[in-house]
């Protein structure tokens, strides 16, 4: 292969390349989101507000499919296989959407988790991450979000299933979350 800036092709080679390559169509580029590395700060408008308190996240839920090994959560809704749970690990889908609980208490994290899950579905975000914290300042030093937030998102219809982030996405201390299409 020849090096840029050498000497060039005879005239000859430059013609049977371009007679080679003339039908040829370049390959489309895979449509993917961009990834966020900053989240973008929320925005509420009062009819986010309204949706959410009407929507609620409060009351008995069934969940479906369920699943607390050790500390890590995860949830799958009935008809889903397992796979979901393995590509949303692996990083199938980018997660378009990202909401800090850190420092709020329980009724401040529930309001705010309704408003962002009705705003993210509304704009189509597929994929987003919650962060709860490990509760390292919390009294006992255990997570309290953590444990709310399997109620809360597995009440939203919204919400086809969650697993603990990777490692570096926050680990123990967030939760991945796919929402319907």
């Amino acid at each position: 292969m020849r090096k840029p800036g050498k000497t060039p092709l005879p005239q000859d080679e430059v013609a049977l390349f371009r007679e080679a390559v003339r039908g040829a169509v370049p390959l489309r580029v895979a449509a993917r989101a961009p990834l966020q590395l900053k989240s973008p700060p929320p925005v509420r408008s009062p009819r986010d507000s309204h949706d959410a308190l009407a929507g609620g996240v409060s009351g008995p839920v069934a969940l479906e499919r369920s699943v607390e090994a050790g500390e890590e959560l995860t949830f799958l809704r009935n008809g889903l296989g397992r796979d979901v749970l393995r590509k949303m690990r692996r990083g199938h889908w980018v997660v378009q959407n990202e909401l800090d609980l850190h420092g709020l208490n329980s009724e401040q994290a529930r309001l705010l988790l309704a408003e962002f899950i009705g705003r993210c579905s509304k704009r189509g975000a597929r994929c987003v991450r919650v962060v709860h914290g490990k509760g390292l300042r919390s009294p006992n030093r255990e997570p309290v979000l953590k444990g709310k937030l399997r109620q809360w998102l597995a009440q939203r219809d919204e919400v086809l299933a969650y697993c603990q982030a990777p490692a570096d996405q926050g680990g123990s201390g967030a939760l991945l979350v796919l929402l319907k299409a």
